[in-house]
This record gives C-alpha cells, sequence and structure tokens, in this order.
C-alpha cells in the first residue's frame, strides 16, 4: 500500500511543482507568479498543476480543476496552493476566480502558501472560502519563506503595482474601515503624517498632488466618490489629524509603572504611522540608561530593547481587530517587562499556540495597514514579525517574549533581562526553585525546545544533577518531554 503523505509533505511537493511554472512571453519585463498546486481526493489519489502548465497564463487552480478534472466529481477533496487563491472581483469579467472555483467543485479543505500581495485583495480569496464553510490552513513559515524567495521578482513588482494600479473593486470587504468614513474629508489628514509617510516609503511624488493622492486612492486609503476623494476608516486610522475623533479605539495607551510605586501615562492619539517614533521618544525621555558592569568597559545599555518594542507595537497597531470599539493597543513597562496587549485574536487561521511556539504563518488581518507600514520600513511584508523578536531576544540573551490571551487582548511579553522570566514565576514556584534550579530556569526562558546534553553543558551539571532539576521543571510545569531515545528532548512550555 502507498504511504499516506503527510500535510507537510504535501506542502513541499506543492512547492516543487511551483517551480516547474512557465513564465508568459512578455514584452515589458513583468515577472510571472510561480504558482503549484496539489490536489488530494477522498480515494487518496493525488493530481499536480502549475501555472501555465497547458496554456500561458492559466492558474495552477485553474488547469488541476477545469482542464484536468472537468468531468470529475471532487466532492471532499483537500486542495494545497503556494499562493492565495484569487477573490471575487479580482479578476475581469468573464473570467471565474480560483476562490469561487474551488467553492463550486466543493472542496473541503484548502491549505494556502502565501497572502495575495496585493493589499487591497490580499485575505479576500480566504475569507471567500472560509465564508463558504471550507476549512483553510496556512503552509508552514519556513515554507512561505521559501515560496517568498522563489518568487522574489514577482512580489516586488506586484507591490509596486498595487500602487499605481487600478482594479476592480473586490465584492468582500474584511472590516468596515475598508469604507469611506461618513463625514470625513481629505483636509482630516495630518500633513505632517503624510511627509513622514513619503520620506520613509521614498515616494517621488509630492504630497497633495494628483499622482500621490492617486497612490493613496489605489491603495484604498482613499474612496472616490461624486469626482472627490474621501478618506477610508484605515486612511484615517493610518494618516488622521484626530483619528480618536472618529474612531475611539484609535492609538495607544503607555503607562510606566517605576519600582518606587509611581506611575505615569500617556494617550497617543496622533496617526497610527507616528505613533511608534512618537512613543519610543516618550520612553527614552522617562527612562534612563542602564550601566552594563558586566564588561570590562562600562558601557551605557538602553533601558529597553526598543528595537523589539518597536516591532511589537507596529504589530499591535497592524493586526489588532479594529471592530472591538472598546479596546484600544496598550504598552506598560515595569521593572522587569515591556507588556503590549492588543485588541481581538489571532488573525484566523493562525492560532495562540502557533504565536507560542514561533512556529505562526505568515498572514495579515488588516493588509492595507501592513502595507503602509512595510512600505516604511518598519514591518516585515508579510505577517507578525514574531521570528525577529524572537532572534533579537536571542542576540540579547533575554528570556524569550511570550503571548497569552486575556479576553479580549492579545497579550505580548517582552523582557527587560536574564532575570526578569525567575522573578515572573508565581512565589509558590520561585520558593520550590533553589538559587541553582532559578539559574537553570534563566537559561530555559530563552529557549523554545532543548536536551539534556544542551542543559548540562550549560549548567556544567552532572548527568544525575541535570536530570533532577528537569524533573523538577516538569513538575512544576514549566518544561514537558516529548520524543524518547536519541530524539527525546524537552519543551519549555509557554502558555
Amino acid at each position: 500500500m502507498k504511504k499516506k503523505l503527510t500535510p507537510r509533505e504535501l506542502m513541499e511537493l506543492a512547492i516543487e511543482v511551483m517551480r516547474q511554472s512557465v513564465p508568459e512571453p512578455r514584452k515589458d519585463d513583468k515577472a510571472s507568479p510561480k504558482v503549484g498546486a496539489v490536489l488530494v481526493k477522498p480515494d487518496g489519489k493525488i493530481e499536480t498543476a502549475y501555472r501555465g502548465e497547458l496554456r500561458h497564463g492559466d492558474h495552477a487552480e485553474f488547469t488541476l480543476l477545469e482542464r484536468k478534472n472537468r468531468g470529475n466529481k471532487l466532492d471532499g477533496s483537500t486542495l494545497f496552493a503556494t499562493l492565495e487563491p484569487c477573490a471575487p472581483g479580482a479578476r475581469r469579467d468573464p473570467k471565474v476566480d480560483c476562490a469561487e472555483r474551488i467553492r463550486l467543485a466543493r472542496i473541503k479543505e484548502v491549505w494556502i502558501g502565501i497572502q495575495d500581495p496585493d493589499p487591497k485583495v490580499a485575505r479576500k480569496g480566504i475569507e471567500h472560502l472560509k465564508n463558504n464553510g471550507i476549512k483553510v490552513h496556512m503552509f508552514d513559515r519556513d515554507l512561505q519563506e521559501v515560496i517568498e524567495k522563489e518568487n522574489k521578482d514577482f512580489l516586488a513588482q506586484a507591490l509596486e503595482r498595487a500602487t499605481v494600479e487600478k482594479k476592480k473593486p473586490g465584492e468582500i470587504v474584511l472590516s468596515p474601515l475598508e469604507n469611506k468614513l461618513p463625514a470625513a474629508v481629505l483636509a482630516d489628514f495630518s500633513d505632517e503624517a503624510l511627509a513622514l509617510y513619503r520620506e520613509r516609503a521614498k515616494i517621488a511624488e509630492v504630497v497633495g498632488s494628483d499622482e500621490f493622492n492617486r497612490r493613496l486612492l489605489q491603495q484604498g486609503l482613499l474612496k472616490e466618490e461624486k469626482g472627490r476623494l474621501l478618506p477610508t476608516g484605515f486612511g484615517i486610522l493610518l494618516f488622521g489629524k484626530e483619528p480618536r475623533r472618529a474612531m475611539r479605539q484609535a492609538g495607544l495607551l503607555a503607562a510606566i509603572h517605576y519600582p518606587n510605586g509611581e506611575q505615569e501615562r500617556k494617550e497617543f492619539d496622533e496617526p497610527a504611522v507616528m505613533i511608534p517614533d512618537l512613543l519610543e521618544k516618550w520612553l527614552r525621555d522617562k527612562l534612563p540608561n542602564v550601566l552594563d558592569r558586566s564588561k570590562m568597559r562600562r558601557e551605557e545599555q538602553p533601558a529597553l530593547p526598543f528595537e523589539m518594542l518597536r516591532e511589537a507595537v507596529v504589530n499591535a497597531l497592524i493586526h489588532r481587530d479594529y471592530d472591538i470599539e472598546g479596546g484600544k493597543c496598550q504598552v506598560v513597562v515595569t521593572e522587569d517587562m515591556v507588556t503590549v496587549r492588543s485588541p481581538g485574536e489571532p488573525p484566523p487561521p493562525i492560532t495562540l499556540e502557533q504565536l507560542q511556539s514561533f512556529t505562526a504563518p505568515m498572514l495579515s488581518r488588516n493588509p492595507g495597514l501592513h502595507f503602509v507600514f512595510a512600505r516604511m520600513g518598519m514591518a516585515e511584508e508579510q505577517g507578525l514579525g514574531i521570528g525577529s523578536l524572537r532572534d533579537r531576544a536571542k542576540e540579547l540573551g533575554l528570556p524569550l517574549p511570550r503571548y497569552s490571551w486575556d479576553a479580549p487582548y492579545l497579550v505580548l511579553k517582552l523582557y527587560r533581562s536574564a532575570e526578569s522570566a525567575t522573578r515572573e514565576l508565581t512565589v509558590d514556584i520561585l520558593d520550590k526553585l533553589n538559587a541553582d534550579e532559578r539559574k537553570g530556569w534563566e537559561f530555559l526562558s530563552t529557549k523554545t525546545t532543548f536536551t539534556r546534553a544542551e542543559y548540562e553543558s550549560h549548567m556544567e551539571a552532572d548527568k544525575r544533577k541535570a536530570q533532577r532539576q528537569l524533573k523538577r521543571f516538569a513538575e512544576l510545569g514549566l518544561v514537558r518531554s516529548v520524543g524518547s531515545g536519541r530524539t527525546a528532548r524537552y519543551e519549555v512550555v509557554r502558555s
């Protein structure tokens, strides 16, 4: 009997097929996307297709569903596609979009590599599938990076075209903030915020010019109505002089809790593109640098891991759920950590567990916001930036960031020192750890997984002592063992 392939193996097969894509012959040097699709039928039979396989320009899903299986019943099949299927409204009539073809074929489950690079249609193919009862998953993050690398030229060109091409509006609305904001006018935009965007995104057009406004129109930040350009909700969030006049959930609340019990807070109600800089300046003015005595030459170190904080704050502003009107993004700084609270659960199909293990695939809840921050160099092109948060913490020798859910907020904790993770433990757990074990926990808080040998080496402990301490950690719910024999490892419990 032929071995049944795992979802991971089917993702890898889709990428192998993707690499066979045939580019369309063009005179304008426009890059063609590389797209692969794999269909798994209920009986286990597997079929594949790639873009341009039978005809130039044919989408992989179209080739697979309509050319290779036009006369076949596909009820209950599962589809793997390396690029988000195009959404309703994304293609010119009479062409049928791929998301609709998948629905009509009665496919039950779809695995998607990366979302559409155009912020005006990104996630709308996914949303169409979900709205029609189709279960959607994203490819593993490392495989998404492979797809992006293989499509580097196409993705770069697609992002640029998104700012200048006029596309038919999609039928799916991910958020009411995509629409024109009642009573808002173009003069409500802040010239300072627009100038900052122009400078950081290296935009040639002058702020206020027809060409610059056309760019905002194509990004979905303006809408045209009876010959007038009017701001959308997302446009006001990003560039509005006073976003909170229209949306009370806009902006960010910051607070500092000093060791002596005093507190200080500040509301940031400015345009979203200005908030990260303003927050960092406020915190730098309030918190002195720390003298690092661990080095031969005493050096001043930043009071906070500002690079990580900026990433976390930008992620919160971009990916929060703006439909939750009663909550706003929050940053709280204490002696041991920075806590960033963002309204809303992770955007489906991303799960809290994936965030906690730093394996969450790349996906944007609000692609229009993400696009602007990415163009300004303040966010990753795709996704939640969790990889850079993890990597920066490792570089600084800090405990890894921790995600949790405290309704209605997604909570991210960034630690300020190696000792912070130990001091965060409950008194009950702390009392059960001796000084050596507390040092051991400081080391483990920088890991997601580890082996007993790694722990022994770092702690300079013999096998018996290491086993005893790891058993104690496991009993206290701080780590758990996975695998056996040569594959035996431990996972740090991050919930």
